[in-house]
């Protein structure tokens, strides 16, 4: 224990004297095993109420433990109890690795402790030094384990627990985590550990919704990106002989993480990565479906999205999935263009509709919706919409056939076209025509009356440019039209040279200035 002496040099209460009293106390530890009690004054300060302490402590605590690992000095096999040490059989020695390896253990549950510590810097310090450990664990195992299998599972899984708190936002010290995450061992046993904390956590909350702890496991799930070739694998913390399956691990990980409910506002944020950065690390991606279909009955903006995920898997991957045009046809209503996503959404329709496989009666079914909903639409969406609807006609001739509708009777007549139907099998829409277009050829605002009378003219082989539209917002409209050159108009008036003179004008005729 610790002398009188030992306590007043602690005492002290300058910045230096803390920084001296923990390096001496480090170097007795290390320099004679006869001071191994003085570990304790040690690791004491990582409970310190200042940061600077805990700080320096734990990067003490990183130097002597990672020493004892390679000098040997700590006991491998499964660790007897202090109190067996009195009264056992065992060598001086075998006692000495015992009594390091209890103070290790003591150690470690302190710093795991301090990864919840309120000062990040104290966090990240302890993070830091846990990865050492891990490191050195793995160097030189604790335990008698397989030769070709030393990974120590263990420490990484508990400090993976502790990353994914189910109370405090840890994404801050999960982004500085992935630095590890660049080790090709250590992604691996990150991604089981994830896999099965998430089963553990998920299930004794009876599968409720846990938003601080889904978005940390988002959080730390969205860092990991898996080699593309086995044969990149080549930086490991520890030396391994045996071979991972880095796409079989990503994708059970992943899909534990979408198969139970998540907040409403995580849906969005996984479906805008999901086609980039989860689809090609999958073994299989098909098994994505359930939880794609699942985030289309959510409506909005992740209906649009999850059907962007549909139609990579039906088109790269091969998935039968009859009822997508359905669907999407589904999704076309009013407020579709007064939504934020608006942009992203005439992006993801082009690129549905852009196949000229596609049978004439669904185009002419997304054609006539289209027309119909542009009737209450705003002159921004008009903008896109009408260009939009000429170049699916450009795509699918088959379709012209709405706008050249012969007719032999000049009064108007009923159209056959169903907007309430679902199906746009059934709708009807190629025995319709686009009379709407026709309709705003009369529009208020000149612009989407020049656009609408485009289909009065035969429709040339090349689509219109609409990319630069799907942005425009309603004050850039009115800034483009006030910037636009105005011709002279000649008008029959007389021009005023002083106030009531005209004699044309009512006030000049009856009243005068005097």
């Amino acid at each position: 224990m610790a002398s009188s002496t030992d306590s007043n040099v602690k005492g002290e209460n300058s910045q230096v004297s803390y920084k001296k009293y923990i390096n001496t106390k480090t170097d007795r530890v290390l320099q004679s095993k006869k001071h191994a009690n003085d570990i304790f004054d040690v690791i004491e300060y990582l409970q310190s109420e200042k940061d600077k302490e805990v700080i320096f402590a734990t990067n003490a605590c990183s130097k002597v433990f990672c020493q004892l690992f390679y000098r040997g000095d700590l006991y491998v096999g499964d660790l007897p109890e202090e109190e067996d040490l009195v009264n056992g059989d065992r060598s001086a020695e075998e006692k000495y690795r015992i009594f390091m390896r209890h103070r290790y253990s003591n150690c470690v549950e302190l710093l795991l402790e301090n990864i919840g510590h309120k000062a990040f810097q104290v966090k990240e310090t302890s993070l830091c030094a846990l990865m050492k450990f891990v490191a050195a664990e793995g160097k030189h195992p604790l335990q008698n384990l397989d030769e070709h299998y030393n990974f120590p599972r263990e420490l990484l899984q508990t400090l993976v627990e502790h990353l994914l708190s189910e109370k405090e936002d840890m994404s801050l010290l999960i982004s500085r985590f992935q630095e590890f995450l660049e080790m090709d061992d250590v992604r691996y046993y990150v991604m089981s550990s994830v896999r099965d904390n998430i089963y553990r956590v998920m299930g004794r909350n009876k599968k409720a919704v846990i938003p601080v702890y889904q978005n940390n496991v988002f959080t730390l799930l969205s860092t990991i990106n898996v080699p593309s070739e086995a044969s990149k694998m080549r930086h490991f913390l520890v030396r391994q002989d045996c071979k991972f399956e880095h796409k079989r691990a990503f994708e059970q990980m992943w899909l534990v993480f979408l198969k139970f409910k998540l907040p409403s506002n995580m849906y969005k944020k996984i479906l805008v990565i999901l086609h980039e950065s989860i689809m090609p690390q999958m073994s299989d991606p098909t098994l994505l479906i359930d939880f794609l279909s699942a985030a289309y009955d959510i409506g909005g903006a992740i209906s649009l999205l999850s059907l962007n995920g549909l139609f990579i898997l039906i088109h790269k991957h091969n998935l039968d999935y009859p009822d997508f045009y359905k669907k999407l046809y589904s999704l076309l209503d009013p407020s579709i263009f007064h939504v934020k996503y608006r942009a992203r959404f005439f992006h993801l329709v082009n690129i549905f509709l852009s196949s000229t496989h596609l049978p004439a009666y669904l185009v002419a079914a997304f054609v006539k919706r289209f027309a119909r909903l542009s009737l209450t639409a705003p002159p921004t969406s008009l903008l896109i919409l009408l260009p939009f609807i000429c170049n699916l006609i450009r795509r699918h001739p088959s379709c012209r056939v709405l706008i050249h509708r012969p007719s032999t009777a000049e009064e108007p007549c009923d159209d056959p076209y169903v907007m309430e139907e679902e199906d746009p099998a059934q709708c009807h829409a190629l025995e319709s025509s686009l009379w709407e277009i026709k309709t705003l050829q009369k529009h208020y605002h000149p612009d989407v009356a020049k656009a609408a009378m485009k289909i009065n003219e035969p429709l040339t082989e090349q689509e219109d440019d609409i990319s630069e539209l799907l942005e425009l917002s309603t004050f850039e409209l009115m800034e483009r039209e006030l910037k636009a050159e105005r011709k002279t108009i000649p008008l029959e008036f007389d021009t005023a040279t002083e106030l009531l003179k005209s004699s044309r004008e009512v006030l000049g005729v009856h009243f005068s200035l005097e």
